[in-house]
């Protein structure tokens, strides 16, 4: 039979040792029994494989005037378009300051979002859609 400690909950004994009385005068220390669970490998670790680019990842053609914004560069991922894209933004500094989710485009930027003063940040991957070609 577990001994109560006044205020402390029975919770602080959980893990330690329970304490067991034995006759009215004195108290027993018992030590608590714990389990240990061993587990073992089921297989070694093998060679990660490097995996082909899937979807967004893959490298596509795009358009003439998507190369020019980028530099001449044929094929590129959506992804690091993207990237490029909002270094370009980043840099010349074309967020609005009153509202940074608006992008004020430049010429270069004109190009590639069909002659659109301004684009919302989150219209920008539907506007370079139609610039990969499959």
């Amino acid at each position: 039979m577990a001994m109560s400690l006044g205020f402390f909950p029975n919770v602080f004994l959980r893990d330690s040792a329970s304490f067991v009385k034995s006759s009215p005068a004195t108290v027993k220390l018992v030590p608590a029994v714990r389990t240990v669970t061993v587990m073992t490998a089921s297989k070694p670790a093998t060679e990660t494989k490097k995996r082909e680019p899937r979807g967004i990842m893959v490298p596509r053609r795009v358009s003439p005037e998507m190369q020019a914004f980028l530099g001449g560069v044929a094929e590129i991922p959506r992804t690091q378009a993207l990237k490029e894209i909002w270094a370009h933004i980043k840099q010349h500094n074309l967020q609005d300051p009153a509202d940074k989710k608006v992008i004020i485009c430049d010429e270069k930027l004109k190009q590639i979002f069909g002659g659109r003063e301004c684009v919302g940040f989150l219209e920008i991957a539907g506007l370079i859609s139609p610039h990969f070609l499959k």
